[in-house]
């Protein structure tokens, strides 16, 4: 599944639209000149594949500055994992497993 690209501009409407599809909204904060993300994209991709209903927009650290303060932000590759807009389920810096990351997501469910 591919990552929806978000920045400043259309994160919100997006993250609405996401929201009122009721899909489980995965932020994935990185960098394209970072090996550690890279391995947590295919950890997200696995996730997908064995998940429906999960939407990963991927926010580049260096484009998006004032998403990166939102969020607090400080190391990458970070993960939010998020049911609503204000029920946030994770929040983890570094490679965090496809399992882990599921079992997060289907306890709440």
């Amino acid at each position: 599944m591919p990552f929806i690209d978000v920045d400043e501009d259309n994160f919100d409407a997006v993250l609405a639209r996401e929201f009122e599809n009721k899909k489980v909204v995965i932020l994935k904060f990185g960098s394209h000149f970072c090996d550690a993300c890279q391995i947590m994209e295919m950890e997200l991709e696995e996730l997908c594949d064995r998940l429906a209903n999960v939407s990963v927009l991927s926010i580049d650290i260096g484009v998006s500055e004032y998403l990166t303060t939102r969020y607090f932000v400080e190391e990458i590759p970070t993960t939010l994992i998020f049911k609503e807009a204000e029920q946030q389920l994770f929040y983890r810096t570094g490679i965090t497993l496809a399992d882990d990351m599921i079992d997060v997501i289907l306890k709440e469910r």
